[in-house]
Parts: C-alpha cells; structure tokens; sequence
C-alpha cells in the first residue's frame, strides 16, 4: 500500500506547481455523469484512472457514479497532525462521497469498487477506519 512516506520519498513535500502534477483533458467518451471534463491530478494517475473509468463506462456503471468529490487537495489525513493525505500529491480520487462518509459502512457496490481495484487502486471501504468514497493507487 502506498503511504505519505513513499510518496514523499518520490515526489518530495505537496506542492501546487510541480513536474509530477498535470492538468488531465478527461477523453470525451470517458466525461459520462459527474465525471469532470479536465482534473488536476499526478500523471502517475492518468493511466489507471483511465481504466478505472472505461471500466465503469464497459461495465454499464457510469449511472453508479452520483458525484465526483475530488482528486489533488493538499492537506493532512483527517485526524492527524503529522501525515499527509495522499490527496495532496493527487494519486487519490473520492466519489459518492455522500453516501460513502469516513467511519460510514460503505454503500458502494462490488461491481463499481471492482472498476477501479482491478485498474491497480486501493479502495478505503476495506480499511479498518473505513473510507468509502476514497480510492488511491495500489503503487506508485
């Protein structure tokens, strides 16, 4: 699993304006509901994220899809002091958030984790202080 330490020992402290940032054009067949045209994230993401969305879009989930609540956001884990989300170098990606609440059981079907587990994310809903709505990549 990746942490803020191997995130820091290979992109160094978040910052707004990096090399490892990149303002992503969502490709046209891939903007279906709250899926947003254009999302400042790391490049490392592109490609998987990609495949989690022609995941969805293949597998006729694109409606499971309520909202879209962000990628890169610079700020700690919420609860702690010392450790950066991994939001903050903007390999992670929150959606449904509504319904998908930190310390919530997760309404998030199977089928939709599954899109984005089996493009190489990690999924919260599965952790011990649960985080439906948040999916990070499984490497980096």
């Amino acid at each position: 699993m990746v942490t803020p330490a191997k995130c820091l020992e290979k992109y160094g402290l978040p910052e707004p304006n990096t090399k490892w940032l990149t303002l992503w054009d969502v490709p046209a067949e891939l903007e279906f509901g709250h899926i947003p045209k254009r999302i400042y994230c790391n490049k490392d993401l592109v490609g998987p994220l990609t495949q989690a969305f022609t995941n969805i879009r293949e597998r006729g989930l694109a409606g499971q899809v309520k909202t879209w609540d962000g990628c890169f956001n610079i700020r700690m884990i919420r609860g702690s002091k010392t450790a950066w989300s991994l939001h903050s170098w903007g390999i992670a990606v929150d959606i449904n958030a509504f319904e998908n609440g930190l310390g919530m059981d997760p309404k998030m079907t199977p089928e939709l984790v599954a899109c984005f587990t089996d493009a190489g994310f990690d999924w919260g809903g599965v952790w011990k202080r649960r985080d439906g709505m948040h999916f990070q990549l499984s490497t980096i």
